[in-house]
């Protein structure tokens, strides 16, 4: 599958919205069934601490790529994958999740749906 591929697949899995740990765990699952990567995971900022969250496939351990997830400036998690073959595609998908990785944040009043 191409990473355009992929990255439809990612914006499909968000467009249908629902629950952010079920989001996250078919975007981890979609990095490894269609993308390539060997494992994926999310490390999530926990009041100053990385606590992996949903994963998927098997941790290689080399060729381990950490990608900083950040909303509104700030780093709130991490996109973690091991053997994946295209590093630009694992930084779109960082992008594309982060409103999803808001573990213990205050949205303000604003409703989780309208962050995305």
């Amino acid at each position: 599958m191409s990473s355009t591929d992929v990255l439809d697949a990612v914006d499909r899995i968000l467009a249908e919205g629902g629950d952010a740990d079920d989001i996250l765990r078919d975007v981890v699952a979609a990095l490894v069934e269609h993308g390539g990567c060997a494992w994926a995971g999310i490390l999530f900022n926990e009041e100053g601490e990385l606590v992996l969250g949903p994963q998927a496939g098997t941790q290689q351990g080399d060729a381990r790529l950490q990608l900083p997830v950040s909303f509104d400036g700030a780093r709130v998690a991490e996109l973690v994958v091991d053997g994946c073959p295209d590093t630009a595609l694992a930084e779109q998908v960082a992008s594309l999740i982060s409103a999803y990785c808001l573990v213990g944040w205050d949205t303000g009043g604003v409703p989780w749906e309208e962050l995305s």
